[in-house]
């Protein structure tokens, strides 16, 4: 597990599969629902999305409010962005039958936004000698929660990055939607992104 680096140790470079979801209209739940009612949502989601992550070997590493960063190591890349791939279609599927359960009681629902991506990260325990965090930073870790942002904006629930799609290998070709990942200021170089071809997609 990457969580047992030693505090105080000096951060590791790697490369890493990054993972960063969220939840679909989460601000605009958190506005009308009960204010009891949303930790429950939370944990509900947060629960059924990292049991997939889990599931295929990645880490989880951090929960930033409705969202989930989780990174799968890089020996094989191609095995690597697979898991991520089958955690992410188990992770719909187990967050689907999440929402036919809270919709039963009467309850708020949602889904997940998902962005992938393969790059190079540092690793380590930062903070201070009072409150330390693992965690991993880098360019790759802002374009993976940008990627997953424009979910939104294209209307799709799952966006990967050309350099996760390229690692897949000639195996696996994933449709491109055309559509280039614009960098920001000193992070990385657009980047077309891809999604799941329909019959990967499919829930049932």
């Amino acid at each position: 597990m990457l969580q047992d680096a030693l505090p105080g140790a000096s951060p590791t470079r790697s490369r890493a599969v990054l993972w960063f979801s969220d939840l679909r209209s989460y601000t605009r739940i958190s506005d009308t629902a009960a204010p009891g009612e949303i930790i429950p949502l939370l944990n509900d989601y947060a629960g059924a999305i990292i049991a997939a992550i889990y599931e295929q070997g990645g880490d989880v590493l951090k929960l930033i409010g409705d969202g989930v960063l989780a990174i799968f190591t890089v020996e094989d890349r191609t095995h690597a962005c697979e898991s991520a791939l089958a955690a992410a279609v188990a992770a719909r599927r187990s967050v689907a039958e999440m929402s036919l359960s809270r919709s039963a009681g009467n309850l708020p629902v949602t889904d997940m936004y998902l962005g992938l991506h393969i790059g190079e990260v540092f690793y380590g325990n930062i903070g201070s000698e009072d409150r330390l965090d693992f965690t991993v930073v880098g360019p790759a870790v802002n374009e993976v929660s940008r990627i997953a942002a424009m979910c939104r904006s294209v209307d799709q629930p799952l966006l990967v990055s050309s350099a996760f799609a390229g690692a897949l290998g000639a195996s696996r070709k994933l449709p491109c939607l055309g559509r280039s990942l614009r960098p920001a200021r000193s992070v990385g170089q657009a980047q077309d992104l891809f999604t799941l071809d329909s019959d990967s997609a499919r829930l049932d």
